[in-house]
């Protein structure tokens, strides 16, 4: 353990902490967002893509307090210190993780999921570092779009839902690429970093029926430098100081 990894401490929020130093991708807004605003509804079983932390995982068992939540990671260290996080949440039977690539997990889905999420790999194109294992959660290297769309559609129940978030540019080559396996968006927001900026993010939620997409707004800040009141609606169940 670096010097680093054994000061840092873990990210706490009102019913669990997230222990972060073996993984590349910290905890970030992304995540938090789309943990805390994805329809959980009644959903049963939910798949968490890339988990990462564990974050979004644990954000689901909190949200739908029924429902089995599985997390698929590829990376075998960000995975161990995903399972130790979900095993000290209060949630621990609940929650369980997969260490392999969502290409072979999608292969045989023990169950079909009524809700899959994913924070996925962004960046397209570019300069690579020299770190692999971030280079890998940052690019679409391991998991192309058509590979999260493609084994989306095939874990997903009838009635399934997949949400994703994205930047702007990528969410909206996700939308227009979604439909070739059979997923349309139904519900899309656009996500300002700060009120009267432009938009930075998508929300997006994806469906196995084609029907009109709803779409909204949504502010992290507002003009006066403070979190907006939608954001603090959004996400007050998870941050301590809201």
């Amino acid at each position: 353990m670096t010097k680093t990894q054994a000061k840092e401490q873990p990210f706490k929020f009102k019913q669990f902490e997230v222990e972060q130093c073996d993984c590349h991708m910290k905890v970030g807004t992304d995540g938090i967002l789309l943990g805390a605003w994805a329809p959980v509804n009644d959903a049963k079983e939910i798949l968490d893509i890339g988990a990462g932390t564990g974050l979004i995982a644990l954000m689901m068992a909190q949200r739908a307090s029924k429902a089995k939540v599985t997390g698929v990671e590829i990376d075998e260290v960000a995975c161990k210190q995903a399972a130790s996080n979900a095993a000290n949440a209060p949630w621990a039977n609940r929650i369980e993780l997969k260490n392999e690539s969502i290409q072979d997990f999608a292969k045989f889905p023990a169950v079909d999921y009524d809700l899959v999420l994913s924070n996925p790999p962004f960046f397209s194109g570019g300069t690579f570092s020299d770190n692999e294992s971030r280079n890998n959660v940052r690019h679409t290297v391991k998991l192309p779009n058509g590979d999260l769309l493609s084994a989306a559609r095939k874990v997903m129940s009838p009635k399934g839902r997949l949400c994703v978030i994205l930047p702007y540019l990528e969410g909206l080559r996700f939308v227009d690429m979604a439909p070739t396996y059979r997923l349309f968006c139904t519900n899309l927001v656009e996500v300002h970093g700060k009120e009267g900026k432009p938009v930075e993010r998508l929300l997006l939620q994806f469906e196995t029926s084609e029907k009109e997409c709803e779409k909204s707004s949504l502010n992290i800040y507002a003009a006066d430098g403070n979190y907006s009141k939608e954001y603090v609606e959004l996400t007050k169940d998870f941050y301590l100081n809201l």
